[in-house]
């Protein structure tokens, strides 16, 4: 072969890589621009989908998540988890149905079930959580919010483990059922907390423990 062919060989080689170099420098590029349907099925989707968007409630499933009529991916229905509330257990594997859980069930029952609600996502952290549940608050055909009424009622704890919008009125929610010994409030022991409220700081739990003395004891 002479060398003025593997000159040129040498040449269209370098020409090729430079051609594919280049193109994969420009889908890098498009596909920062345009993700993926895969990388697109996130919160922002989530929004678009569910965020101030009426359904009907087809189920509660406890007293802090229901279904909604909306597909989502091959089921036929979207499970809905409450933001910022924790209500006891009933239907947890593995778990015994905690004290004045039947009672929140009940009530977010009575409240949402067949009924067509607003469903608004908070503007902070993810909207599903690790189970696949669209984290969201649910707003009732009478302007109440579900999340406010569970807390206010005395139905459900503050969920404190996460951020989200509402906390510190959420917080304040709770504190205020907590003073006028509203539902779970009225008789619930330290032993019935949820194992992660058992947890917080110390000094929280012993001015529970005090609060929840009979009203002749604390005058002692």
């Amino acid at each position: 072969m002479s060398g003025r062919r593997k000159l040129a060989i040498t040449v269209a080689a370098l020409l090729a890589a430079l051609a594919f170099a280049l193109v994969d420098q420009f889908n890098a590029a498009r596909l920062e621009r345009n993700p993926s349907p895969v990388s697109q099925a996130t919160g922002a989707s989530d929004r678009e989908r569910y965020h101030q968007g009426e359904f009907f409630v087809t189920g509660v499933v406890d007293g802090d998540t229901l279904d909604i009529d909306a597909l989502d991916g091959d089921k036929l229905t979207t499970r809905v988890r409450l933001i910022g509330v924790d209500t006891p257990e009933t239907k947890k594997p593995n778990t015994a149905v905690m004290y004045y859980g039947p009672e929140a069930y009940e009530f977010t029952r009575g409240l949402a079930d067949g009924k067509r609600v607003t469903i608004w996502l908070d503007s902070m952290g993810a909207a599903r959580d690790r189970y696949g549940r669209l984290l969201a608050y649910v707003r009732l055909p009478d302007g109440r919010v579900l999340n406010e009424e569970l807390l206010a009622e005395g139905f459900a704890y503050a969920e404190l483990r996460f951020k989200h919008g509402s906390l510190q009125k959420y917080e304040q929610l709770e504190a205020s059922a907590r003073r006028a010994r509203k539902g779970l409030w009225e008789q619930v022991t330290e032993e019935q907390l949820p194992e992660w409220l058992r947890k917080r700081n110390p000094k929280w739990l012993k001015a529970f423990a005090e609060r929840q003395k009979p009203a002749d004891a604390q005058r002692l």
